[in-house]
């Protein structure tokens, strides 16, 4: 928890940073502290400590309608929905990805990642017995991730398949086999080869990743300002608030690209500094889940520590043109209200598992029964 603050602390001053402009308005301090970046992280840190006090085995012991994990899938799955409903969903760089309730605007692709991997938990603890077969263990489960993945893969082909294959590995740790996995493969590869080959703009990606510098002004311009942010930093940085490309040069660069601007102003200090935040959480949560004897619980840690590293790491390959260009987000750190929500309360569930491996120690007993003592007859004493 004391790492989420950090990298929440460490967000609202680099979102910040990245946003300053050439102009005479105050950058200060006192405008750090009262920004909309700093409201969303205090309410982030709000949701951690309430998640935190929640027994997240209790909706599991819940049944039919009184389960809120399915409640929270079907709003999930109806508010993504709607964004794809003309004049409903609100478009943004050409992507129809948010919902606008009033001045709050959101994106429901957030809600379906992270209660995907609530509902994933939730069946292979229930049918852990029957999850190894095929037509009534694996289906049901496959069918429901493909409906998630479904209606974000138009939109959002980077979230799709982050979900995609964080169910993948909870499947496997949940306990289905893996012969049974491999046939999913392939008509999940020739889905993610179509929604590829039917958007210019996503094959234009590869081309930039394949020779960024055969068109430096046109598809390879955005890779080729990212690896310069990087390279600019050098060991310290060039000061923070001291940045270059962030004035015009490096498009999105307090959301997807912030992790540029953090190595350009920070060096390789501060992005360590960030990696090694990232590592703190999943080895801290890799405990917790270790303490843990119920799969539920197991499951539910390791979809959450799965997804934050994944994100993270795909955010930082992306910056470091290690693979084409995609956008998602930095796990805490780029810009994005429900992102650092919703990620901050997930992960204040994998500190209430803590509270409660310690404060509920029954809970990880597996009771036994006693063993059956065979005596022999003894002989009626005499009277």
């Amino acid at each position: 928890m004391l790492c989420v603050v950090a990298l929440l602390g460490l967000a609202v001053v680099m979102v910040h940073s990245a946003g300053m402009t050439v102009s005479t308005s105050h950058h200060g301090t006192l405008a750090i502290l009262t920004s909309r970046n700093a409201v969303f992280a205090g309410v982030a840190v709000a949701a951690m400590l309430l998640a935190s006090r929640i027994n997240i085995r209790e909706a599991y012991r819940s049944h039919g309608w009184f389960n809120p994990l399915a409640w929270a899938l079907f709003l999930a799955v109806v508010l993504q929905f709607l964004t794809l409903v003309p004049h409903v969903g609100k478009e943004v760089n050409g992507a129809r990805r948010w919902l606008a309730i009033g001045p709050v605007t959101f994106q429901p692709s957030e809600l379906v990642k992270w209660v995907m991997v609530l509902a994933v938990a939730w069946w292979c603890a229930r049918r852990g017995g029957i999850i190894h077969r095929f037509w009534h263990g694996l289906v049901p489960i496959g069918i429901l991730i493909s409906i998630g993945c479904g209606l974000i893969i138009k939109e959002d082909l980077g979230t799709a398949a982050l979900i995609g294959m964080v169910s993948l590995a909870m499947l496997i740790a949940g306990g289905a086999r893996l012969w049974q996995l491999a046939l999913v493969i392939p008509p999940a590869l020739a889905a993610l080869a179509a929604a590829i080959a039917y958007s210019p703009y996503r094959r234009a990606r590869l081309l930039a990743f394949s020779d960024p510098w055969a068109d430096p002004r046109g598809i390879g311009y955005h890779p080729i300002q990212s690896m310069l942010a990087v390279s600019q930093g050098g060991p310290t940085g060039m000061g923070l608030g001291y940045g270059i490309q962030k004035f015009g040069y490096l498009p999105e660069d307090t959301t997807d690209f912030i992790f540029a601007i953090i190595c350009e102003e920070m060096g390789i200090v501060g992005a360590m500094l960030v990696i090694g935040l990232y590592l703190a959480i999943l080895w801290t949560g890799l405990g917790i889940v270790r303490d843990c004897k119920d799969t539920f619980g197991r499951l539910v840690g390791l979809g959450v520590l799965l997804t934050v590293g994944l994100q993270a790491t795909i955010n930082i390959a992306v910056v470091t043109v290690v693979v084409p260009t995609k956008g998602i987000a930095l796990p805490l750190i780029s810009s994005g209200g429900t992102g650092w929500i919703v990620t901050a309360f997930m992960l204040g569930l994998v500190a209430s598992l803590d509270e409660a491996n310690r404060l509920e120690p029954h809970i990880n007993r597996v009771e036994r029964p006693e063993p059956v003592r065979r005596t022999l007859p003894q002989e009626e004493p005499a009277v």
